[in-house]
């Protein structure tokens, strides 16, 4: 879901106007940037899941600590304070709330192996609404957000440039190469 987290945060600039794009890619995929630490040391991990063979949503993913719902309400709210005296407390909550989108957009695509508590502690139920068992479907989901944030952004940002009077060739090149990236990350995701 990785491209799709890109488009979401491309979606989320043309509204927020005064956050960086970078910032909000960053939040976009704070999770996952979490997450690896968290790998390469063994503390959470992938495993492929039954009957596949691996590849785009055939793992499942014992991020325990950093896709953990509370897991997930902390490590935002730690971006956000990171940002607040840069840009504000409007931009730090948006981000906040971005780096917060990452989960709430896995929760449709893994498995039910999202963890209420960190560490899974209590043994609530995993969730996890498993659109990845249809990669097809939810390839196409990443698709569309990905092509709808770059439409947007670029349809924002196209409009603050006539307002500068400048032209708009930055704010075309952004949103293509936001398109081209996204697709690109999705198509090798896919393709794995």
């Amino acid at each position: 879901m990785i491209a799709g987290h890109f488009g979401f945060a491309a979606l989320v600039k043309s509204r927020e106007r005064q956050v960086p794009l970078w910032a909000l890619m960053l939040a976009a995929a704070w999770l996952d940037i979490v997450f690896v630490p968290f790998f390469m040391t063994g503390v959470e991990r992938l495993q492929t899941a039954p009957g596949t063979h691996g590849g785009y949503g055939n793992g499942i993913i014992y991020a325990d600590y950093t896709h953990s719902f509370v897991g997930m309400l902390v490590l935002s709210a730690i971006l956000a304070a990171i940002c607040l005296p840069f840009w504000g407390r409007r931009s730090a909550i948006v981000i906040g709330l971005v780096a917060a989108s990452h989960w709430v957009l896995d929760l449709l695509v893994h498995r039910a192996d999202m963890p209420i508590l960190p560490g899974n502690i209590a043994h609530l139920p995993r969730l996890g609404f498993g659109l990845w068992r249809f990669s097809w479907l939810s390839a196409a989901i990443e698709a569309v957000l990905v092509l709808l944030g770059a439409g947007v952004y670029w349809i924002a940002a196209r409009s603050v440039s006539m307002n500068a009077k400048q032209k708009p060739r930055l704010a075309a090149a952004v949103a293509i190469l936001i398109a081209t990236f996204g697709i690109l990350i999705l198509y090798l995701d896919v393709s794995s």
